[in-house]
C-alpha cells in the first residue's frame, strides 16, 4: 500500500473540483512553498514537489481518471506519478497551464508577449509663489527639463522612421523562457529589452530611444487660495511614452513665501494689532489691515491686551471655490517705553486708582491671593 496522501487531500480540494479550482489551489501552494521563497527548507521543498505531482496528474485528464479508478498504482510509471530516483518527474503533460502557473510565481506572466510601450515618467517641481499671490491666484511660467518625442524620427527612434525588425533572440515574443530543475523560467530577452522588436538602423539624434531631453516652457494656472505642500497636477506634461507610451504628468508643488504681518490657518488668516494703553482703556476706533486693503475696527471700552476680534469674510478665498475665510486680529496693547514729564505726571496720578475696582483682574487675583494667605 502507498504511503502517499491522496492528491485531492494535498491540494485542499474535493474529488469533484474543476480545473481551474485545480489551478487555483495549486497557485497558492505554489507561492507558498516555492524554493525561491524557501531558500535552504527542506520541508518547504518537499511540500512543493508534492502538491506539483498532484496537479501534474489531476490537470491531465487521463492520469486523472486513472488515478480516480486504482489510486497511486494507476499513475506510477505514467510519467507524473512520482519523484523516484532523485528526479522530479515529467511535467511535459502540463504543457502552457504548468508554465503559467510559473510564470505567475516568478513574475514572468507565462508565454504573454511583454508590450513593448512604456509609459512616461512622472516628474515634479517646485514652484515659489508670494502670499498675496497665493491669495488672489496667478499665472506663472516654469521651465523644466523633459524628454520629449525626437523630432528627427518623429519618436520612432529609427533612422528615416524605418520599420523595426522582429528579435532574433526571442522571435518577438520579448521573453526567453529556459528549463531549470523541475520548473520552468520566463524573463525578459536581454536583446530586445522585452520589446520583441530591435531598431536595425537607429536614429542618430536620439540614439534609437525615440526621445530626447530639452528644456521647456509651461504656464501653470495658480488657484486662489492655495496652500503651502498642495500639488497641481499638470496631466499629461511628464516625461513622453517610449515606443508610443503615454506621457507622465507634471506635479508643481506649492511653496508660499512668508507675509511679513499675516499668518494663515487654512483659509482664515490671523493679525497682531499693537493699540495703546489710552485705546485700550477709553476705546476707539483703529485702522487694521486686510489683503484688500485698511478697514475700521472699533476697539471696545476697557479691552485687555490680547483680546482677540474676529472680522469674517476677511481671510482667504476657500479653495473649493465657495466662500472666504475670516480675520482674527488680537490687540496687543503696547506699554509706552519713552515718557516726557508731563506723562509721567499723569500716569503717576492714575497710579493711585491701579488697586480699585477699575482693575477687574487685579482685583480678582489679589483676592484669590488673600485668601491663600489668610
Amino acid at each position: 500500500m502507498s504511503d502517499k496522501r491522496d492528491y485531492y487531500e494535498i491540494l485542499g480540494i474535493q474529488k469533484g473540483a474543476s480545473k481551474d479550482e485545480i489551478k487555483k489551489a495549486y497557485r497558492s501552494m505554489a507561492l507558498k512553498y516555492h524554493p525561491d521563497r524557501n531558500p535552504g527548507n527542506k520541508e518547504a521543498e518537499a511540500k512543493f514537489k508534492e502538491a506539483s505531482e498532484a496537479a501534474e496528474v489531476l490537470l491531465n485528464d487521463e492520469k486523472r481518471a486513472r488515478y480516480d479508478q486504482y489510486g497511486h498504482a494507476g499513475v506510477d510509471g505514467m510519467g507524473g506519478g512520482g519523484f523516484s530516483g532523485g528526479g522530479f518527474g515529467d511535467f511535459s503533460d502540463l504543457g502552457d497551464i504548468f508554465g503559467d502557473i510559473f510564470g505567475d510565481i516568478l513574475g514572468g506572466g507565462g508565454r504573454r508577449r511583454q508590450s513593448h510601450q512604456h509609459p512616461g515618467s512622472d516628474l515634479q517641481m517646485a514652484l515659489s509663489i508670494s502670499f498675496e499671490e497665493a491669495a488672489q491666484g496667478t499665472e506663472k511660467k516654469i521651465s523644466l527639463s523633459r524628454f520629449v518625442a525626437c523630432s528627427s524620427c518623429h519618436g520612432s527612434g529609427s533612422h528615416n522612421q524605418r520599420p523595426p525588425s522582429t528579435c532574433d533572440v526571442c522571435h518577438g515574443q520579448g521573453e526567453v523562457r529556459r528549463q531549470q530543475g523541475f520548473f520552468m523560467m520566463s524573463t525578459p530577452c536581454p536583446k530586445c529589452h522585452g520589446s520583441g522588436q530591435m531598431i536595425t538602423d537607429p536614429c542618430p539624434s536620439c540614439h534609437g530611444e525615440g526621445r530626447v531631453k530639452k528644456k521647456i516652457e509651461l504656464e501653470v494656472k495658480v488657484p486662489a487660495g492655495i496652500d503651502t505642500g498642495q500639488r497641481l497636477k499638470l496631466t499629461g506634461e511628464g516625461d513622453v511614452g517610449i515606443n508610443g507610451g503615454p506621457s507622465g504628468d507634471l506635479y508643481v508643488v506649492i511653496q508660499v513665501r512668508p507675509h511679513s504681518i499675516f499668518t494663515r490657518e487654512g483659509a482664515d488668516l490671523d493679525c497682531v494689532v499693537p493699540i495703546s494703553f489710552s485705546q485700550a482703556a477709553l476705546g476707539a476706533e483703529i485702522e487694521i489691515p486686510t489683503l484688500k486693503g485698511l478697514i475700521q475696527l472699533k476697539v471696545p471700552a476697557g479691552t485687555q491686551s490680547g483680546k482677540k476680534m474676529r472680522i469674517r469674510g476677511k481671510g482667504l478665498p476657500k479653495l473649493t471655490g465657495y466662500g472666504e475665510g475670516d480675520l482674527y486680529v488680537t490687540l496687543q496693547v503696547e506699554t509706552p517705553s519713552q515718557l516726557n514729564a508731563e506723562q509721567k505726571r499723569l500716569l503717576s496720578s492714575l497710579a493711585q486708582f491701579d488697586r480699585d475696582y477699575s482693575h477687574p483682574q487685579a482685583r480678582s487675583f489679589f483676592e484669590k491671593v488673600r485668601q491663600l494667605f489668610s
